[in-house]
């Protein structure tokens, strides 16, 4: 039953089914009877709560306040910023009634078409619209800026192909939106908050990314730059893991937002949105997890600490549970979560298949020779190794031991990133080293035209214009034109 719980197609067979298998068997989420949508189970919500309440406070530390806005959108909200219809228009949900009524044919109910809504309301793809039309109220003058607000919502985007986490037609996010008095207040707040995805990436997803800008045709919909955090998952495809949009004049303009500033004058406000969404627990499975299972790091566990009783007799497990109570509160009061599954419906061995494939960065095992001994048996997740320990001063050990754990997810992913990121100067290399994935850093002339030619012809797409790094002008590698400096291309996802 063990081997049956933990059958994962191997990643190096079919990989896009060893996420599939996996994500269902840890019961991270499934499918629902709404197409395109998925039922984020108990265990799944719960990452997404860890990353919730970190992201929050980092938030908040940074100035931000949360507050909610409408579910639905009037239809004409959308019509007011061209680019940003434009972008959205083809995945938008409409409401278009308010009403149902029993069929006259004792079929169930049908729309009543008497109660035709007199405007369409769209079901947010996202919310600056409803958001700036809000804020026309709230701003006349400078002493009313900035504004610092972030919802945490769900959105939907009539996805047609989907894959649970990573693309479905509803998902649950966090957007930042906020007002300022001047363009550069405006630019250093999208530029803050992608510094705040990327260290919550890194510190806490365990996760390196490339920070950078996005070319003109893969920024957001009514933007004037979007700045990017991208990923490099384990099959060599990248990842967009979080974006800050800065917005410019653009939504002020359009929904008329105007402040007088210090001189008495009147100009129309700055504005920037952020987010990152459900999408991250992808990323999370994607960069870290094996054939075994999920690989999470401590920091973004349900629970960090799992400890198993070995007995024969309830007089044993009495013992056990009695030692154990002690282990639990001192973890605890280190700030460890920690789960104590003394079970009687379940094996042993089924439990540490069942913790293994789940993530569990740690798992304790005692038995009666433990209990003589005051030892316990510590297996790491990271790297499928055990050994036997002392219980004195356990819980200053297993504090050091999940830092560890962290630090050596992180460095494991930072060094397949290194391996899988090459520079490429002929086209013809491109071509090549593309289909075996990676991040390859090429020279490129800037134009849309060579952009959407290499996009054509190979699939791969500019990840970003990275903001640090090399800055080294060259030649692109498909016209030969001057290039200022190398951009990452990547398949993605």
């Amino acid at each position: 039953m063990a081997k049956e719980l933990k059958e994962l197609t191997p990643r190096s067979q079919d990989y896009s089914q060893w996420y599939l298998d996996l994500v269902l068997k840890a019961d991270l989420a499934e499918n629902s009877a709404v197409r395109g949508c998925m039922v984020i189970k108990p265990y799944g919500y719960a990452i997404w709560e860890k990353i919730q309440r970190q992201l929050d406070d980092m938030f908040k530390e940074t100035g931000h306040e949360n507050a909610y806005f409408p579910l639905f959108i009037p239809k004409s909200f959308l019509s007011k910023e061209a680019d940003h219809v434009e972008g959205f228009a083809k995945e938008c949900a409409v409401v278009t009634h308010y009403r149902l009524k029993n069929d006259p044919d004792g079929k169930g109910v049908i729309v009543d078409p008497e109660a035709k809504l007199e405007e369409e309301l769209i079901i947010r793809p996202t919310s600056e619209t409803i958001i700036w039309n809000t804020y026309r109220n709230w701003i006349q003058s400078y002493r009313d800026l900035p504004i610092l607000v972030n919802q945490w919502a769900n959105v939907v985007r009539w996805e047609m192909r989907t894959r649970l986490f990573l693309r479905t037609a509803e998902f649950l996010w966090q957007e930042g939106h906020t007002a300022h008095a001047t363009k550069a207040e405006a630019e250093e707040e999208s530029k803050k908050m992608l510094e705040v995805y990327g260290e919550f990436a890194e510190k806490y997803m365990a996760m390196p990314v490339v920070r950078g800008v996005k070319s003109a045709s893969e920024r957001f919909a009514g933007a004037i730059d979007t700045y990017t955090i991208e990923a490099l998952m384990q099959d060599g495809k990248a990842l967009q893991s979080g974006t800050s949009h800065f917005l410019g004049q653009n939504f002020a303009k359009a929904f008329d937002v105007k402040f007088t500033d210090k001189e008495g004058k009147q100009d129309y406000v700055w504005a920037t949105s952020w987010g990152v969404s459900t999408r991250l627990i992808g990323a999370l499975i994607m960069a870290h997890s094996d054939d075994n299972g999920l690989v999470l790091p401590p920091k973004l566990a349900p629970y960090q600490v799992v400890i198993v009783p070995i007995y024969r007799s309830e007089e044993q497990l009495a013992q056990i549970n009695e030692k154990v109570a002690g282990i639990v509160s001192a973890l605890k009061n280190l700030g460890v979560s920690v789960k104590y599954d003394n079970s009687d419906n379940k094996k042993p061995g089924w439990k540490f298949s069942e913790y293994e494939l789940k993530g569990v960065p740690v798992r304790l095992a005692m038995g009666g020779r433990d209990l003589e001994n005051n030892t316990i048996e510590v297996a790491r997740r990271d790297t499928l190794t055990k050994e036997t320990v002392s219980c004195d001063n356990l819980d200053v050990y297993i504090k050091n031991l999940l830092n560890d754990i962290q630090e050596n997810i992180y460095k494991k992913a930072l060094d397949f990133r290194a391996a899988s990121t090459i520079n490429v100067d002929t086209y013809e290399e491109f071509k090549e080293k593309i289909e075996e994935g990676g991040f390859l850093m090429a020279h490129w002339d800037g134009t849309p035209e060579t952009e959407e030619k290499i996009k054509n012809e190979t699939k791969a797409t500019i990840r970003c214009i990275p903001l640090e790094g090399d800055k080294t002008p060259g030649k692109c590698m498909v016209t030969g034109n001057p290039s200022t400096q190398r951009v990452v291309f990547a398949r993605a996802y």
